[in-house]
């Protein structure tokens, strides 16, 4: 009788930290996101199957959640792979990206075209090029190099026609 219940004993709070890590990756990885688990009493049943049902079982469950430190999304879920600081940096840029109608631009029908220039100049020929209204849709991205400037532009020779006249 005294193996059953060394065998049985409540786990550490280390040991439920591993566990409840276990369980919402599993959760993320079959439903993209934790749909189930939004505090510790979501996770007893589990525990509960595997050690005797008990107080102590269970505020060693709730001494878990509390010290893995989880953020919960906005219905209240535990979100295992993000820490806090991610989450709100990824609010940031939500919110970022909701004021200045961002997008995302396929540059695959884009054609690279480089411009040499000094380091010293890269800044300034940059926001001149940026604020020209003569370059204005000539170009879908542009970016410093170490020896200039590299631009992606579905109009190639049109561009290349722009900078030999300035040139």
């Amino acid at each position: 009788m005294d193996n059953y219940h060394t065998i049985r004993k409540n786990p550490s709070r280390e040991s439920c930290q591993q566990i409840i890590k276990r369980i919402l990756s599993v959760e993320v990885l079959e439903h993209g996101s934790n749909q189930h688990f939004r505090q510790a009493s979501d996770f007893l049943g589990y525990f509960e199957s595997l050690y005797p049902a008990s107080d102590s079982l269970t505020k060693q469950v709730q001494r878990a959640i509390k010290a893995l430190n989880m953020p919960k999304d906005e219905k209240g879920f535990l979100i295992p792979n993000k820490t806090a600081g991610q989450l709100a940096q990824e609010k940031e840029l939500q919110s970022i990206f909701a004021r200045s109608a961002s997008g995302i631009d396929n540059l695959e029908d884009c054609q690279p075209l480089f411009l040499s220039l000094e380091p010293a100049s890269q800044d300034y020929v940059l926001q001149l090029i940026s604020e020209c209204e003569t370059f204005n849709g000539t170009y879908a991205a542009a970016q410093k190099c170490s020896n200039g400037l590299l631009f992606y532009t579905r109009n190639r020779k049109q561009l290349e026609v722009l900078f030999e006249s300035l040139l």
